[in-house]
């Protein structure tokens, strides 16, 4: 299964394996991570699940639909090209190793 890396906002990094298909989202929810707080579900519609994706995996990663785009536009002081909504993310196994940076006080 491939293993995603969660930072912490205090710098401790927690690895995780997560299915193949299955969202980032999912994968920090069942586990536990905090500041992702998924009160869709993972329906992209609440932007509770927002993560900055580590730059230099940015170009595996599909661009944001129209949907997540709009979320995430004005959306905190770290909006930008890594700030993604982790529900849209689905874990492949190109992915093996993804760094995401968890938001602090979200």
């Amino acid at each position: 299964m491939p293993k995603i890396h969660f930072v912490e906002p205090g710098g401790g990094v927690r690895t995780v394996e997560s299915p193949a298909g299955q969202s980032v989202m999912r994968a920090a929810v069942d586990h536990g991570m905090p500041g992702i707080r998924a009160e869709c579900g993972g329906a992209c519609a609440c932007a509770t699940c927002p993560v900055l994706v580590d730059p230099a995996w940015m170009a595996r990663i599909p661009p944001p639909g129209a949907t997540e785009a709009s979320m995430l536009d004005g959306d905190g002081p770290e909006r930008g090209m890594t700030r993604r909504l982790s529900c849209q993310i689905e874990v492949t196994p190109g992915l093996d190793g993804l760094v995401v940076h968890l938001l602090q006080g979200f």
